[in-house]
């Protein structure tokens, strides 16, 4: 009799490992299934074309601002381009981090320096008194470099810049913006 209740608890027992492992086995794992959520849930937890485009509207307007015609250290003044005309006798130099693009006229490249500018676009540095190709970006890593025009130019002369600038004229005084 102690035999049989013996086996009987040791089959139960087996019975109930069986049991547990296999319910186990049916329940799905996390992240294996797709969930179902309701459309009130998605709603809530996603954005509207209209929330997306509040939000860069308003990132835009926060951002807005531009350069003063001077070398500017504010976030806002490097992210926005400047159109600048330079003028015949005219110097514009750049401030440390500043871009320029050369949109028209002929233009040379100016250095206080050995090191000319970056040309991004081009691949290359570029020498002072090298001659810039229009609609190439250039970088400015530190102050004293720059563009003045061409003694061969003989239209005006436009430059895109992002970031902080001066413009001097051939007698060293400012041109305000």
């Amino acid at each position: 009799m102690k035999l049989q209740k013996v086996k009987l608890v040791l089959f139960s027992s087996v019975i109930l490992l069986f049991a547990a492992q296999t319910s186990q086995a049916e329940a799905p794992s996390p992240g294996t299934t797709d969930p179902v959520i309701t459309q009130s849930y998605f709603e809530q937890n996603t954005l509207s074309e209209a929330k997306v485009k509040e939000i860069v509207a308003s990132t835009i307007a926060a951002n807005a601002g531009g350069s003063n015609g001077g070398t500017s250290t504010t976030p806002t003044a490097a992210a926005n381009m400047k159109v600048v005309q330079l003028e015949n006798g005219q110097t514009l130099y750049a401030g440390a981090g500043a871009e320029f693009i050369v949109r028209s006229g002929k233009v040379l490249a100016v250095s206080n320096d050995e090191n000319g500018i970056p040309d991004v676009t081009g691949g290359k540095d570029l020498p002072a008194g090298t001659e810039v190709a229009l609609n190439h970006l250039l970088i400015f890593p530190t102050e004293g470099r720059g563009i003045k025009p061409s003694p061969k130019n003989d239209t005006s002369i436009y430059v895109m810049v992002r970031g902080g600038f001066l413009i001097l004229n051939a007698d060293g005084s400012k041109v305000l913006q």
